[in-house]
């Protein structure tokens, strides 16, 4: 026997080469790992943002079929409760009238002119619902009009002082009728937020023209709230807000809302210029 034979095996080189595939391809193998716990990760983020945003439309769906219920049953109440009573009363009072005038009694005229005063304030309140629906004036005259229609019935109806600032109207109806009707929508939901919750003695109202926009501010010197607990609270009161916010994104424009203890609060949108319309 050769005494040189022995087992042969992997000489350094080899085995060198062996380990650094082996690290290699365990590298390879975490990195892997890694990139899929990673994508498993952003799948999760993924699904729960969807599933939060879901539940977030699923509220706000509902918010807005209980706030449009609330809205008819608020006009059939008023249509019932206030139409209904004029057009009884004037009934009443025409089934009298043709008593008196066959009688020919001195009284006549008294309750001609009372009935017709009835036909009056059922026509006004029919103008305020019409009005609270949508404003003709808005279609036919322009927002600056309507805002100080509103402005106008608003003060006398509430007593509050209202100091508007427009801007020329010509640069104002520059804008398309849908940037219009939602300007007019924010003003007419803030001030009638202020009325109902803010104690508020003063209200500012100014319209700017900004470089390639228009901003429009409301603001009131009553009693502040938290914004963000008013916004993340589940109580419909919010969609007030909301549907002011979602109004303005809706035509591509920007919303907030500040409010403080000792300044009040204050409603703020920009909204852009149509680019078909440079240089207004």
């Amino acid at each position: 026997m050769n005494k040189s034979s022995k087992t042969s095996g992997p000489c350094p080189t080899e085995l060198t080469v062996v380990k650094r595939q082996l690290r290699q391809e365990t590298i390879r193998r975490k990195t892997a790992e890694d990139k899929l716990k990673d994508s498993r990760l952003h799948y999760n983020q993924l699904l729960a943002q969807s599933l939060l945003m879901q539940e977030q439309l699923r509220h706000l769906s509902h918010q807005i079929l209980l706030t449009q219920e609330n809205e008819r049953k608020h006009i059939s109440r008023e249509l019932h409760d206030e139409i209904s009573q004029i057009l009884t009363g004037i009934n009443v009072r025409l089934a009298a009238l043709k008593v008196e005038a066959a009688a020919n009694t001195g009284t006549l005229k008294r309750n001609i002119i009372s009935t017709q005063r009835l036909v009056e304030k059922s026509v006004a309140t029919v103008h305020r619902f019409a009005c609270e629906l949508r404003p003709a004036m808005l279609d036919d005259l322009g927002l600056i009009p309507a805002l100080n229609t509103f402005i106008k019935e608003f003060v006398q109806r509430t007593g509050l002082r209202v100091d508007f600032f427009p801007m020329p109207k010509d640069k104002i109806e520059k804008l398309d009728s849908l940037k219009r009707t939602v300007l007019y929508r924010v003003a007419q939901e803030a001030l009638n937020n202020v009325d109902k919750h803010a104690h508020a003695s003063l209200i500012n109202i100014s319209i700017q023209v900004m470089e390639n926009s228009l901003r429009m501010e409301i603001s009131d010197n009553g009693i502040s709230f938290n914004v963000n607990r008013t916004l993340s609270s589940k109580r419909h009161k919010r969609l007030g807000i909301i549907g002011m916010r979602e109004r303005v994104e809706m035509t591509g424009g920007t919303f907030a809302i500040e409010s403080e203890p000792e300044k009040g609060t204050t409603v703020s949108v920009q909204i852009l210029f149509d680019e078909s319309q440079p240089g207004v």
